[in-house]
């Protein structure tokens, strides 16, 4: 018996990896601006938000990957 890809569980991971790519880019844009402006009252809360995005970024890229190896070797 051979094993099969799941179809649907591949789709899932890419479609987590598509979500991860925006913020890959966004989050250090944010955190770029957030350095350059630490004089502005919004400092705290933009740097927060590109922390935020930042680690969004990380969990979509864990979890894309973790859901591919799950449809590919389980």
């Amino acid at each position: 018996m051979t094993k099969r890809t799941n179809k649907e569980v591949l789709g899932k991971g890419i479609r987590y990896l598509a979500g991860a790519l925006p913020t890959i880019f966004i989050g250090p844009s944010i955190l770029y601006s957030a350095f350059h402006n630490k004089e502005h009252p919004l400092y705290i809360a933009v740097l927060i938000l590109g922390i935020v995005v930042c680690a969004l970024a990380i969990f979509l890229i864990f979890k894309g990957i973790s859901t591919l190896m799950k449809a590919l070797f389980d």
